[in-house]
Parts: structure tokens; sequence; C-alpha cells
């Protein structure tokens, strides 16, 4: 029994000191990192500053944030912040071109289709219960600012319904979460890595309240002010954070939570997780997530860049491109105020011992102030040029064409002002539709982020879905279902995903295109007859597709046909006299000339007997005295 005790203690004293070095490892990796992009966080920080209002620091000789001190204490310090409003304007033209996705089809099998039409309700699922739109507005206003931003996609235990207890704990069904992330909580071991793929492994830290820890974790840790950005101790002096004006903000009660994850290698087919929350450590395993292709361990990141640098894993932001110009600008206005206040204060000469110039500097000259001098001497006058110059207004104007140049978004988008001569419809549309193109580079990022943050999202409802799975779904004809689905039936890897908003024109310009391609008849069948399907995929592009309810009974009878589809297979179905024949027959004809129904000679003899039936029904509705006439006959 003692020596059972004895080696207890032993092998719990081993553990302990493997933990023990294990933490001290991902710190020390983690104080490297930081280290080693040091200089990229200051960058991020001056950003986020000149985004602020803050515009009167820099980075010193010491590689640090500082405030900028004025050359004479007159000088006028205000800023003039145009760099805001440019975010601003971009922020809300990427919002306003954001892609939504789409599910299609493999091929024709009804088993494509179906597996598409989950798909496509799982991610739409997804998408409303993490509200996606506004993590993504999160992340580009990161990308904006700073650069680069990420998406981290996650399986959340917690989340979903209550489906039962376990060790006298709540069980829930679970679901993916998917977070905007700022870059200052990735680091990736090689900066000169483009992609999240090349990378061998990515540290991902975060400032965590004590009480979520528990909650999360089950550990207890000793919890302090910790800085959001920098994660340094609220204790440490302001110029080893790199925070000038107060923008990193302090979590209170927190500790830092490490996660350290490493590439599936040779020696670690599965890869690695290591999870230390404080000085603790609570985690340490294979990568939990088979998100990657073909059901491959990756990391669960995506990233997302404002402008994407060659041989650079972060981006660079349009506010650095800026900053140049906003410290121009800013002198500029402030040396104009200072020579109109020079003109309208003015600046006096006065000979000495003339006046009491200690009473003239205090009280200045009030309009109607008697000024007396000295007798015999030289009366004060005023110093300076009668007008201002036009050099200002000049600099003035080229500053804000650079805004414009360097920003890529004009007048037009900015304030709807057209500072060109061009009045005709043609040409602005020209002008607005050039002032698109120059996002394009960046909505090509956002497009591939949001589409890669989709992949993993279903690739990781396959993996936990569990057999079966309960999902409100919307279905063809407005037709609200509740549908039960396993993984089996989510198959990333079978989907293509695709843009509803693609090319290069904006909602408003695809609404009017697609009103051209209606009226000029190019949706129409040879009868001149828009379809019911058509109409259906109209309503949606506009926007309008809680119209298709009030669009008659097709899309019931359309359902009711898939679903006889999958009866006849195995038996045989008779028709009903309120089915829309036409529509049943149009399903079931389509049925058949797909993959889905095979060669099975019996199955093709069911279906024909049972398109027979409705063929029979409809002329009888259609000619009901020459089907009296053929029954007097029989």
């Amino acid at each position: 029994m003692n020596r059972n005790k004895a080696e207890g203690a032993l092998a719990g004293a081993a553990e302990r000191k493997a933990a023990e070095r294990i933490v001290r490892e991902v710190k020390e990796d983690l104080a490297a990192r930081q280290e080693q992009r040091r200089l990229l966080e200051r960058g991020w920080e001056l950003s986020m500053n000149f985004l602020a209002g803050n515009q009167y620091c820099c980075v010193g000789p010491d590689g640090e944030l500082e405030e900028e001190a004025p050359r004479y204490p007159w000088q006028y310090r205000r800023v003039f912040n145009h760099i805001a409003p440019v975010i601003d304007t971009r922020c809300a033209k990427l919002a306003s071109m954001r892609p939504e996705l789409s599910v299609r089809a493999a091929s024709d099998r009804e088993s494509d289709l179906r597996t598409a039409k989950v798909a496509a309700n799982v991610l739409k699922a997804v998408w409303e219960e993490n509200d996606f739109a506004a993590a993504a507005d999160k992340a580009t206003m990161w990308s904006e600012t700073c650069g680069t931003s990420f998406y981290k996609i996650f399986w959340d235990e917690r989340a979903g319904r209550q489906i039962g207890v376990r060790d006298g704990k709540p069980l829930f069904e679970g679901g993916v979460r998917i977070a905007a992330l700022s870059p200052f909580e990735l680091y990736p071991d090689d900066l000169g890595g483009e992609r999240i793929e090349e990378q061998g492994s990515i540290l991902h830290a975060r400032a965590v309240r004590t009480d979520e820890i528990e909650r999360l974790y089950g550990v207890h840790v000793a919890g302090g002010d910790i800085r959001e950005f920098s994660f340094a101790p609220r204790s440490a002096p302001l110029h080893a954070t790199g925070v000038a004006g107060g923008v990193d903000g302090i979590v209170h009660d927190a500790a830092l939570v490490i996660e350290r994850y490493v590439r599936p290698t040779a020696a670690l087919p599965e890869g690695r997780l290591t999870v230390v929350a404080g000085d603790v450590l609570v985690h340490d395993g294979p990568l939990p997530y088979c998100n990657g292709a073909g059901g491959s361990r990756a990391f669960p990141f995506v990233k997302q860049c404002a402008i994407e640098l060659s041989g650079s894993f972060f981006g660079g932001s349009i506010v650095d491109r800026l900053i140049p110009v906003q410290r121009a600008f800013n002198a500029v206005k402030n040396r104009k105020h200072e020579f109109l206040n020079r003109l309208t204060m003015g600046v006096l000469a006065v000979e000495d011992g003339s006046v009491d110039t200690d009473e003239l500097a205090e009280e200045g000259l009030a309009p109607g102030k008697i000024l007396v001098y000295r007798q015999g001497a030289t009366p004060p006058r005023m110093l300076g040029a009668d007008s201002l110059p036009p050099d200002f207004r000049s600099e003035e104007e080229f500053l804000l064409d650079e805004f414009t140049l360097v920003s890529g978004v004009s007048e037009i988008s900015s304030s709807s002002a057209n500072g060109t001569r061009i009045t005709s419809a043609t040409g602005l549309q020209l002008l607005i539709d050039l002032d698109d193109t120059r996002l394009a580079v960046t909505r090509g990022s956002i497009a591939r982020a949001v589409r890669e943050a989709g992949r993993q999202a279903l690739r990781l409802m396959r993996q936990f879905a569990g057999p079966q799975r309960l999902m409100r779904m919307t279905g063809e004809g407005g037709k609200v279902e509740l549908l039960y689905f396993g993984a089996s039936d989510i198959s990333s890897d079978d989907v293509v995903f695709e843009t509803e908003s693609g090319g290069i024109h904006s909602p408003a310009e695809n609404r009017s295109l697609l009103y051209e391609i209606y009226d000029m008849g190019l949706l129409s069948d040879e009868d001149g007859k828009v379809s019911a399907d058509t109409k259906r995929r109209v309503l949606n592009a506009l926007g309008f597709g809680g119209l298709q309810n009030a669009r008659g009974l097709d899309g019931l009878h359309a359902n009711k046909a898939a679903e006889e589809n999958l009866r006849l297979l195995t038996e045989e179905v008779p028709t009903d006299g309120f089915d829309d024949h036409a529509v049943h027959i149009y399903e079931h004809v389509r049925f058949l000339l797909s993959d889905e129904c095979g060669e099975r000679d019996k199955v093709k003899a069911r279906f024909e007997r049972h398109i027979a039936a409705h063929r029979r029904a409809e002329n009888a509705k259609k000619y009901p005295d020459k089907e009296k006439e053929n029954g007097r006959e029989g």
C-alpha cells in the first residue's frame, strides 16, 4: 500500500513538472513572438490612434509610441480628421458588397440536391445564430484599420438546445461559433508566410475574465488587470505597452489564455493543441477539428486582409497610407488658422518703454481700447500681411485630392459631391463603377474569407452534428419544415460555394440589370410565360423572398411530388384528386431523367404508371365531355 502511494506521488510530481515545463515553453514562445513583431504592433497602434483622433503621436527612436511635443507653446495642434470618414465610407461600401453564400448541388441527382438543400439551410442557420453580419463588420473594421483580421470557427459544446443531463450538469447539442479576432490576438511562427496553411504553429492569446476561465475550463486562476491589446499587466509602464492616448483598454480581474495550435506533421499526424490559462495547463492534445480539405485537421482560423502584401503574413492598411497625408493636412490647416489669427488679432510692434507691455499682452487690443504711449515715442503699429496667401488654399486642395487618391474613395462616395464637370448619367455611373473597382482587391479578400469560413462551419457540423439533429428550415414555396438530419447528410466537399452578389456591381445595379433582363423576355419560355420556379428565383434575387408565400400552391405541389418520388422507388403511389397534375408530371419526369432513378425497370414502370394516371386525370379536367363520352363507349 505504501509502495503504491509512493509511486502515485512520484507520478503526480512528474506530471506537475511536465505541465509546468509546457506552461513555461508556451509563455516563452509567446514572448519571443511578441518581440519579433513588436514594430508591427506599434504600427497598428499608431493607426488606431490616428483613426481615433489622437494624431500627434509617433514611433520614437526606441520603437515605442510617444506623444509629439509642440515646437512652440503657442502653436495650434487641432486635429482635422479625414481618416475616420474615409474608413467609414470604405466599410459601408464593403458591407454592401459582402457576398452571400449559397450551396449548389454537384449534380442533378436527388441525393445531391438534398445535400445541397440541407447544407444551404444549415449554413444559413449558423450565419443567423452567430449574427455573422456583425462579426463581418467587426472584422472589416479591424482589417481596414490594422490591415488584417481573422475569423475563428470553433465548436461550442454549450450552444444549442439542452438535450439531457450528464453527471448532474446540463448537456447541450452544441453548435458552431464564429468570432472576429483582431490581429493583436494571433501570433504566427513565420511572419513571411503569406497563408495560414503555411504556418507551422499559431498562438492565440487573449485576456479572459477569471470567472469565464472557470466556466470554460473548470480551473480557478489568479486574476489582475491586463491591457487588452498588448497583453501586458496594468502595472507595466506606459512606454512598455506602446500605447499613446489611451487606446489600449483594461480588462479587470482577468488572466491571459494562450492557445498554441501546431500543424499536423509526420511526428504529430493529428497536430497538437495546448491551452494555458494563467499559470495552469488546462489542455494538451491533438487538434480537435477535422476542418481541413478531405477531413484533415487544420487551424480553425481564416485570414482577411485590406491590402495583401507579398512575403508578409499580415496585410497593409489604408490608415497607414493615409497617415502622412493627414499629418500634412493638419499642419496646413493649423498654420492657416494661425495666419488668420494674426490678420484678425494682429502682431504689434512696440517701441521699448513706450507703453505698458504687460498690460497690452494681458488684455490685448479690445475694440474701442484707448492705447496710451509715452509722449515723443513711436506709436505701436500692426505687422503682417494684408490678405491670406493663395498657397494655403492650393495646398489644402492638393492634400484633399491626395486623400482621394490614396484611399480609393472619391467625393461621389464620401460626400455625394461631384467635383468633375461630368453631368450625364452614363458618365457618373462610370465614375461610380471606377470607384467600386478600386475596392476589388479588398472585396476579393473578404469573399475568400467568407467562403472559407462557410466551408469550415459545414465541416464542423459534419463532424459534431451527430446521427440525428433537428433544425427549422425554409423549403421551396415558403414551406417551413422541421428537418431531422445527421452528419452524413452534410458533405462540404460535394458542394460549390458561389456568391449571389458576384461581379463588380452593387446590389442596386444588380437589381436594375435583373429588371432589364425580365423586361426583355429572356426569362420566359417559348410561350412567353415565366415559370413558377423562375419567379421564385427572381423574387429571392430582388430580396422579396417572403412574397413567394403569395404565389399560390405550386411550391407545395412540387414538395408533394418530391415526396412521392421517394415513395415510388419502393411502392405504388396513387394520385389525389386535388393534385396539380402538370406540376406533378414535371417533377416526376425530371426525377426519371436524373441519375438518381437508375436503370431499374420496375421503378421506371411504376413511375410510368403513376405519370399515366396523372395524365388521365389532367385530361379529365380539361375535357370532361370527352371523358364522359369515352365512359359511355366503354
